[in-house]
């Protein structure tokens, strides 16, 4: 096994809910996560009731795509 060249360090904060903060290298600013459209939905979430982010899976799956 070779030696480890990279080891992020990231930091996730809840908001509130479903809103949480991630603070992630690279980036200036906190990134927010968070539900909308279908997701919120299944959650629960009446529309209105919350400010639309990002899901985690909308970044994994852009993750993964890109």
């Amino acid at each position: 096994m070779g030696d480890v060249v990279y080891r992020s360090e990231a930091r996730i904060e809840r908001v509130a809910g479903p809103l949480r903060r991630a603070f992630l290298p690279g980036e200036k600013e906190p990134v927010a996560f968070g539900v909308h459209g279908a997701i919120a939905e299944h959650y629960g979430r009446a529309p209105g009731t919350y400010d639309p982010h990002a899901t985690t899976i909308d970044y994994v799956v852009a993750a993964t795509a890109g």
